[in-house]
C-alpha cells in the first residue's frame, strides 16, 4: 500500500503519513474522541500553513494580472495584426508594473506534488476494505516504533470517515450534506478568486474612423463570451468538487474543506490588503 521502494511514497506520502500518525498517537494519548478526524484536520493546517507563502505569492500574482487586463485588452486591439509588437508590449507592460507573468506558475507547481501526496494518502487511508492490512501496512512504514499503531478509529463526531455520501440510503439522508457544503465552500473560494472582467474600448483615431461598427460588435461577442466562460467556472467547479464530494469518503470531504475554509481565508486577507493599496494610492493621487 505504502511501497517504499517509490519515489513519489518515500519522499512524500510516507512522511507526510508519519506526521499525520504522530499527531493521532498524541490524541489518543489525550484520549480525544475523533482522534483521527482531528488528525486529518490538524495535518491539513500545518500543510496550508506551511504552503501559504508559496500559495500567497501565487494568489497576488493573479490579482496584479488582473487588474492589467484592461491595459492589456487595449494592446491587443491595438497590435493584434502584428504578433511581434503584441508581445513586445505586453513585455513592457509587465516590465513597467514589475510583474512576472511567471510568478504564479512556479508556486502552483511546487504546491501541486504536495497536495496530490495528501490525497493519496487520505484516499489509500479511508478506503480500507480490511483495517488489519492497513495497520499493518503502515506500521511498515513508520519511522520509529513509538509510532506503530494497534488499531485504526474511524470514527469522528457520530460517522464514520470511510461512509461515502452515496450511502445515504443506508447510512441516512443527513450524508447529503457535506457535498452540498463542500460545493458551497468551492462556490465562495471560487467567487472570491475569481476576477472581474473590465475590459476597455481602445480610444486610438485609427480604430475612430476604421470599421468602428465591426469592431464594437466584435468586442461585444467576445466580452459576452468571457462573461459566459466566467460564469460557467464559476458553477462548473463547485459543482464538480460537490460530485466528487458524493462519491468519496466523508474524511477526504474533511481534508478538503479545511482546505478551502483556509483559501478562503487566505484571499479575504489578500483581497482586503489590495482594497487597502488602492485607496491608499486614490488618496496619494487625490
Amino acid at each position: 500500500m505504502f511501497d517504499p521502494n517509490n519515489l513519489f511514497n518515500s519522499i512524500l506520502i510516507i512522511p507526510i503519513l508519519n506526521v499525520l500518525i504522530g499527531i493521532y498517537k498524541l490524541l489518543l494519548i489525550l484520549r480525544i474522541p475523533g482522534a483521527l478526524g482531528f488528525s486529518v484536520i490538524a495535518l491539513t493546517i500545518l500543510i496550508r500553513l506551511a504552503l501559504n507563502p508559496l500559495t500567497a505569492k501565487q494568489l497576488k500574482s493573479t490579482q496584479k494580472l488582473s487588474k492589467l487586463k484592461p491595459e492589456l485588452d487595449k494592446i491587443t486591439a491595438i497590435y493584434k495584426h502584428d504578433k511581434q509588437r503584441l508581445h513586445q508590449e505586453q513585455l513592457n507592460l509587465y516590465k513597467k508594473e514589475g510583474i512576472n507573468p511567471a510568478a504564479g506558475c512556479l508556486p502552483l507547481l511546487v504546491q501541486m506534488p504536495i497536495l496530490i501526496a495528501l490525497y493519496n494518502l487520505f484516499f489509500q487511508l479511508l478506503n480500507p476494505g480490511d483495517l488489519t492490512n492497513v495497520i499493518d501496512a503502515i506500521n511498515k512504514v513508520v519511522y520509529h516504533p513509538i509510532l506503530s499503531i494497534t488499531r485504526l478509529d474511524l470514527s469522528f463526531l457520530g460517522m464514520n470517515l470511510a461512509s461515502k455520501p452515496n450511502q445515504w440510503q443506508q447510512l441516512g439522508l443527513w450524508l447529503l450534506a457535506i457535498p452540498v457544503i463542500t460545493a458551497l465552500l468551492q462556490y465562495w473560494q471560487t467567487k472570491m478568486m475569481t476576477p472581474q472582467i473590465k475590459t476597455q474600448e481602445p480610444r486610438t483615431k485609427n480604430q475612430e474612423h476604421e470599421n468602428k461598427n465591426k469592431e464594437n460588435g466584435k468586442k461585444g461577442k467576445e466580452e459576452d463570451m468571457a462573461t459566459v466562460m466566467q460564469k460557467q467556472m464559476t458553477f462548473m467547479m463547485p459543482a464538480m468538487i460537490g460530485f466528487f464530494a458524493y462519491s468519496f469518503p466523508v474524511g477526504l470531504s474533511i481534508y478538503w474543506n479545511t482546505f478551502t475554509v483556509f483559501g478562503i481565508i487566505q484571499q479575504y486577507k489578500i483581497n482586503k490588503s489590495i482594497e487597502k493599496q488602492n485607496e491608499s494610492s486614490q488618496n496619494r493621487k487625490d
